[in-house]
């Protein structure tokens, strides 16, 4: 190992383990040089950063998400997004940034709105109740290995798969003023398979017309274990490792891989992975080895990420449409209760409902879907049976509605208040999020540079 560089177990700098128990593995830079016996080859670097790094971070206990940076929020992304997010930070280890590389993928023209929207939203984050405690808060630019692993990921992505992606021509369809013919935007979902792959996170929250990006992750992740996890003699040390298992576990495994590669047998690949969990006597090194073998791949250096599909409520904007900016049908997180009164008040009902006296159907009606967010059972057939028997006008059925609005909100302006007047305290959450991040981003880099001959150690 060079002079300059030591594998340490110590606290990261600056990260919430300094005020709980904790030991993170990190590749930590050591300006004292140190004297080693004899030479390591660079694939002994390999195995002892993937040992390190796979020990260090439990994939399936790590979630990524990220999000455009629009500005100030509407209740349609907190009940679409963030909502979840609240509630995950709780369950997981969460990594949640701002995307603003993914914003200039379709606003390049007008960037310079960006750095206020990031502000803005991150504000909003904090007052619908994530915690930097409990999820690190990051800017995804602030993290430069984001971009680096774009880079060396494209190397080997094909160009066929990036045209396939749903979204790339859906988005095109919608947003036709825009000129969106550039390598930035036919590249941006290798970007995202990047953002989650250089956190090597094993769930992402998606909704189901994002469960394609996250297939074309673990195709990324498939390929570059592939290519890259299977160095010289493999198949050799696979065989030398199936040999330290007992005589009974190496028959299974054996007959377990076979049924596997012969005839596809899903279920002889699930009790193959097991009977690895179960071996007591392998390292970890060995156990992504044996488990690349028995799949007739490599290691996995870069785990395959699963979709995690959330309750995503589709919220209705005052018109009845989706609520989104672009319609201008929005209310805020920090709408004033004023302007939240005016505008249930004057949202959009069910047209059978011409007239006090015409009974109407909740199900046709936008401000239901509303109800069914706010309003608990007793409110909820309170507005059923008057609704549909005109026992009550639609102001009458807005007002409870109302009240359950303005509480939630209140309590998010209030929270919303102590960042508007201290800037810099928002910026210090974002600082520290994002140098915790980067420590993770660059064990990832550390290996997937060494993988792919490019450590120059």
């Amino acid at each position: 190992m060079p002079a300059s560089w030591s594998l340490t177990l110590r606290r990261a700098k600056g990260c919430r383990a300094e005020r709980e128990p904790c030991s993170r593995v990190r590749l930590c830079y050591d300006p004292r040089p140190f004297s080693r016996p004899e030479p390591r080859s660079s694939r002994f670097l390999v195995d002892q950063i993937v040992e390190f790094v796979l020990k260090a971070n439990n994939a399936e206990r790590r979630i990524l998400s990220g999000m455009r940076p629009t500005g100030r929020l509407h209740l349609g992304h907190y009940h679409g997004v963030l909502r979840n997010w609240v509630k995950l930070q709780h369950e997981f280890e969460c990594f949640f940034f701002v995307a603003d590389w993914h914003a200039l993928t379709t606003d390049y023209a007008e960037s310079l709105d960006i750095e206020q929207s990031v502000w803005d939203m991150v504000i909003d984050w904090l007052a619908a109740g994530l915690n930097p405690g409990s999820a690190t808060l990051f800017i995804q630019s602030r993290v430069p290995e984001h971009a680096e692993l774009h880079l060396l990921l494209s190397m080997i992505t094909p160009l066929g798969w990036l045209e396939r992606v749903p979204s790339y021509k859906d988005q095109q369809a919608k947003l036709k003023e825009k000129d969106l013919t550039t390598y930035g935007f036919l590249g941006y979902p290798l970007l995202q398979s990047a953002d989650i792959l250089v956190y090597r996170a094993g769930k992402v929250p998606v909704g189901a017309d994002q469960v394609a990006h996250v297939e074309l992750t673990r195709e990324v992740a498939r390929r570059f274990n592939f290519l890259y996890g299977r160095e010289p003699g493999f198949e050799d040390a696979a065989e030398l490792a199936i040999g330290r298992m007992g005589k009974k576990s190496q028959r299974l495994y054996r007959d377990l891989r076979k049924r596997y590669l012969e005839q596809g047998d899903g279920e002889a690949l699930e009790r193959a992975r097991a009977l690895l969990d179960e071996q007591q006597n392998l390292s970890l090194a060995d156990r992504e080895r044996l488990t690349g073998y028995l799949e007739g791949g490599g290691r996995l250096l870069l785990p395959e990420p699963d979709a995690l599909l959330t309750e995503s409520a589709k919220v209705p904007g005052l018109d009845g449409e989706k609520m989104s900016k672009s319609y201008g049908n929005t209310i805020s997180l920090r709408e004033v209760p004023e302007e939240v009164d005016r505008k249930v008040r004057t949202m959009k009902t069910d047209p059978a409902r011409a007239r006090r006296t015409d009974p109407g159907d909740p199900e046709q009606c936008p401000v239901w879907s509303l109800h069914k967010l706010y309003s608990d059972a007793d409110t909820r057939d309170w507005v059923v049976e008057g609704c549909t028997t005109a026992g009550i006008g639609c102001i009458d059925c807005k007002r409870p509605l109302i009240e359950s609005i303005q509480q939630d909100l209140a309590a998010m302006r209030q929270r919303a208040r102590q960042y508007e007047e201290q800037p810099e305290l928002v910026k210090a959450i974002i600082a520290e999020g994002s140098e915790h991040a980067r420590d993770q981003a660059k064990e990832t880099l550390e290996v997937v540079r060494s993988a792919m001959g490019l450590g120059y150690r």
